[in-house]
């Protein structure tokens, strides 16, 4: 995917005059790779960006990590300083940044080098970069959309196929390892997650698997994703083993209800609590508001969750580009679990669902 990393830049740099920056410093992260392309892991030894308005944005390395921050995508566009072990990297980069100012720093950074800028820049009052850099990931750009809509197709793809033999009588275990071994083979670079929880085991939103055996009457919990093109995949759905019983049925229907009510609520100008708010309307009617305890949504793209949040408080309003999950659940403790989610695109008048696969209730053996 090509990406202009001066643009990127130079957004972030509109973005901290609208917010009163002075500077813009980032770490290791997917903010690191959003703006410039660089992707190093987070080490002990400090790696950093200081974007100061009117300044060649500076990339702060180790001497020995030099050479790959040459190859990453957005070097053309930063002056890369090398620091060798011996010297005090936080005060070369304290150097760079106006004294007294306020300076938005990455929500990605080790506590002890956010200890480190403090001593070294004593006069700086150090902010979020969310407001910076989550805003301008929050609206995916059309290349990103792309990617995310292969992700959400290549992971529809997977889900088929894995249903396309029984899954009655396997383990929680090995339906998991089939559905990320399907992933990467439909396009996923890796398969990051593979929750597979069938019976009461579907009652946990977060589970992993086990080596329970799938069995006949149980309701089946599929929720899954990887990353595909550096964009991240993440679905639900939830199946009968065989003919469901009446509550899961029911339980099944009102989840339906509450996914489509929240996805048909999304468009430009509303906030985005407006979409946890219509699910929980339609789940808490039906009596089982006590049963529905997270959020109906998180933001994805670099990351699988990232903002913004469907969730109660969270004012943000939406915008074209602007891509989340809609993943309402019921959860009835020691007996079983319905959830169903899609990735979503704010579009310039309505929604668009990056998944598409089946969300009725689908008996399968």
């Amino acid at each position: 995917m090509i990406v202009d990393h001066a643009r990127r830049l130079t957004a972030a740099e509109r973005l901290l005059a609208t917010e009163d920056l002075a500077a813009l410093v980032v770490a290791p992260s997917p903010d690191l790779a959003y703006l410039v392309g660089y992707d190093p892991m987070p080490l002990e030894r400090p790696t950093l960006l200081a974007l100061v308005p009117g300044e060649s944005p500076r990339l702060l390395v180790p001497t020995l990590e030099r050479p790959l921050a040459l190859d990453a995508p957005g070097a053309p566009e930063l002056e890369i300083v090398g620091w060798r072990d011996g010297q005090d990297p936080y005060a070369v980069l304290a150097g760079w940044l106006p004294p007294g100012s306020r300076v938005a720093l990455g929500d990605r950074i080790w506590g002890v080098h956010v200890l480190a800028l403090q001593r070294a820049a004593p006069t700086v009052m150090w902010t979020s970069a969310r407001p910076v850099v989550g805003t301008l990931r929050a609206r995916k750009d059309p290349a990103e959309l792309d990617a995310l809509r292969r992700a959400g197709a290549a992971a529809d793809a997977a889900l088929e196929e894995l249903l396309a033999t029984a899954i009655a009588g396997r383990r929680e275990l090995d339906v998991g390892a089939d559905l990320a071994r399907l992933l990467v083979e439909y396009g996923h670079e890796r398969a990051d997650f593979t929750i597979v929880a069938s019976g009461p085991n579907a009652a946990s939103p977060h589970h992993e698997p086990t080596e329970r055996v799938i069995a006949a009457g149980d309701a089946l919990v599929l929720d899954f994703g990887g990353v595909l093109d550096g964009y991240c995949s993440d679905t639900t759905r939830t199946f009968a083993i065989g003919e469901p019983s009446a509550e899961l049925t029911r339980v099944h229907a009102v989840v339906h209800e509450a996914q489509a009510a929240a996805r048909a609520s999304v468009r430009p100008g509303v906030e985005i609590q407006e979409v946890d708010r219509a699910a929980r309307a339609v789940i808490e009617a039906a009596g089982d508001g006590e049963r529905f305890f997270h959020r109906t949504g998180h933001g994805i793209g670099l990351e699988v969750h990232e903002p913004p949040y469907a969730a109660e408080g969270d004012t943000t309003v939406l915008e074209p580009g602007m891509t989340f999950s809609v993943e309402p659940g019921i959860y009835m403790d020691g007996q079983l679990g319905v959830r169903i989610e899609d990735i979503v695109a704010v579009t310039d008048d309505g929604v668009e669902a990056l998944n598409r696969s089946p969300r009725d209730l689908r008996i399968i053996d």
